[in-house]
Order: structure tokens, then C-alpha cells, then sequence
């Protein structure tokens, strides 16, 4: 017991010593070094210096704090951006994105410029043929009676004089030219003037496959009809004429000139006589229907 007394004491003693020596006061003495005259004296201790420096670090650290947070001082911490500099950025983003948008815009408008110049066809995306079906779609649901009285009367009447050729050759002197086909594809339906079907289907196995002209002639008609969807008729020599039915679009208007070959029309299936995409190619010579399959290796 006594032994642990002894220690209680010693640290008790310890104890009082630091708190001594922390209230322990000093004077700061300011003198004239000539006259050694007292200019200024502070009474200081080791816990009121660290009181006072603690108050001051705090108070210099919360200055220093707000005067970068609301003065312009903040703009020169890397890093950091004001509104109007957000702003600036965005603003600049933004025009960049649209040049950027409008440069490839450009790019593709050249491309498909050189594509057309040398005679090739400038596909389009199958979202905007996907469009024009349905906008096609919407068109042949509006069907008026008196439209319908007025096809079938079409009907009846000889639509070019109607006729047909057997395609034997030899009274159309057709033989020895050279037929581009329109598209590359399977027969799907055959010539057969008995059922009113004045030409062959093809189907092409590339949905948004150009269709082409089978000679060089001028487009003497490009429009749309309930039945037959997107139409385009060509006049070549030798009084021939090439009809092309239920296109998704057609590439070419009416007084255009054509080459063999050239990309006039996209398959599709518009129009009310269509059973799917496929291309409905007739030709027509001196005002009879000729089996196209005759003239046009498929």
C-alpha cells in the first residue's frame, strides 16, 4: 500500500509540474536598444500563446477560405470552373458536335456525287425505305368508291391497244438487242396475257436492291398508284416501252434521260396487287405485250 501511494504521489507531482510549467508566466519586454527604456512588456504563458495561435490559425484559415470561395481569387485554382466558363464550354461542344455532323455530311453528299457520276446507285438507308412504304401503306388504305368505279372502267378498256406478242421474234425485231436485266434475282411469276399478267415477278434477294434500266431511253412517267404502288415507265428506240411496278421509291423523274443499265427505281412491294418485295417488269413494243423473259436473261 505504501508503495502505491508513493507512485500516486510521484505521478500526482508530475502532474503539477506540467500544469505549473504550462501557467507559468512570462514577460516579453520590448527595449530601446539605446537608452535600454521600456517600449512595450506582454505577459505571456505557454497556454495562453497556444489559445491565441489556435484562435488565429482559425480565424486565418476561414478568411482565407471565403475570400477564395466568393472572389475571383477561386479562378485561379486548377482545376476549378465558374458558371460562365461552363457555359463557354458547352457552347463551344455543341458547335463542335454540329460541324463535326455537318462535315460528314458533306463527306457523304461527295461520295454519293462521285457514285452518280460514274453511273453507279446511291443506296439509301432502309430506314427512310421503310418510310416510304409505310407512308405508301397509309396512301392505298384511302380508297374512294368513285376511284374504284373508275379503275375498274380503266380495266376494261385496251390500255395501249392491248395485245400480245407470242414471242416467237419474228415480227418484233427485238432479237438482237442486248437487254440489261433489271435485277438480279429469282422468276417468281411468269408472262401470262390469259390472266391479265403482262409480265414476270422477280424477286431479288437483297431487299433494297436497285432496279435498272433494261436499255437507254427517257422516263415518260413516274408516279403512284393504289394498285401498283411506285410506277416508272421508260420510252426506248424501236417503239419499245419498259414498265417497272411496286418499286419502294423511284430515283428517277419524268423527261430524265437513262442509260442501260442505270439505277432508275428500289425494289419494294408498294401497292394493293403486291404480295411481298419483288419487281413487276412488262414490255410493251408497238403497243403489244412481249414476254420480257424472251429478251432479258433473269
Amino acid at each position: 500500500m505504501k508503495k502505491e501511494n508513493r507512485s500516486n504521489d510521484k505521478q500526482s507531482g508530475k502532474t503539477k509540474k506540467v500544469i505549473s510549467k504550462i501557467k507559468h508566466k512570462s514577460r516579453l519586454v520590448l527595449m530601446n536598444d539605446d537608452t535600454f527604456e521600456e517600449q512595450f512588456s506582454l505577459i505571456l504563458s505557454p497556454l495562453n500563446v497556444f489559445a491565441w495561435g489556435g484562435l488565429f490559425l482559425i480565424l486565418f484559415t476561414t478568411f482565407i477560405i471565403l475570400t477564395i470561395s466568393f472572389t475571383p481569387l477561386r479562378e485561379f485554382i486548377p482545376g476549378y470552373s465558374d458558371l460562365k466558363t461552363k457555359r463557354i464550354a458547352t457552347s463551344t461542344a455543341q458547335r463542335v458536335d454540329s460541324l463535326e455532323h455537318a462535315l460528314n455530311n458533306n463527306i457523304k453528299y461527295l461520295d454519293n456525287l462521285k457514285v452518280i457520276l460514274s453511273g453507279g446507285v446511291v443506296m439509301r438507308d432502309s430506314s427512310s425505305i421503310n418510310t416510304a412504304m409505310s407512308s405508301s401503306d397509309q396512301l392505298q388504305t384511302v380508297v374512294s368508291p368513285e376511284d374504284s368505279v373508275l379503275r375498274n372502267e380503266v380495266e376494261q378498256e385496251e390500255r395501249f391497244n392491248l395485245s400480245f406478242s407470242s414471242g416467237n421474234g419474228e415480227d418484233d425485231g427485238l432479237r438482237n438487242i442486248l437487254f440489261f436485266a433489271p435485277l438480279e434475282g429469282v422468276l417468281s411469276s411468269k408472262f401470262d396475257p390469259t390472266i391479265r399478267h403482262y409480265g414476270v415477278d422477280i424477286v431479288s434477294a437483297e431487299f433494297d436492291a436497285p432496279i435498272k434500266a433494261v436499255l437507254e431511253g427517257t422516263v415518260t412517267l413516274a408516279t403512284w398508284t393504289s394498285d401498283e404502288g411506285h410506277v416508272i415507265y421508260v420510252q426506248h428506240k424501236y417503239n419499245l416501252i419498259s414498265v417497272y411496278k411496286h418499286n419502294s421509291m423511284l430515283l428517277k423523274k419524268v423527261g430524265e434521260k437513262v442509260r442501260a443499265g442505270e439505277a432508275i427505281a428500289i425494289v419494294g412491294s408498294s401497292g394493293e396487287l403486291s404480295t411481298g418485295p419483288h419487281l413487276h417488269i412488262e414490255l410493251w413494243h408497238n403497243g403489244n405485250a412481249i414476254n420480257p423473259s424472251d429478251y432479258i436473261i433473269f
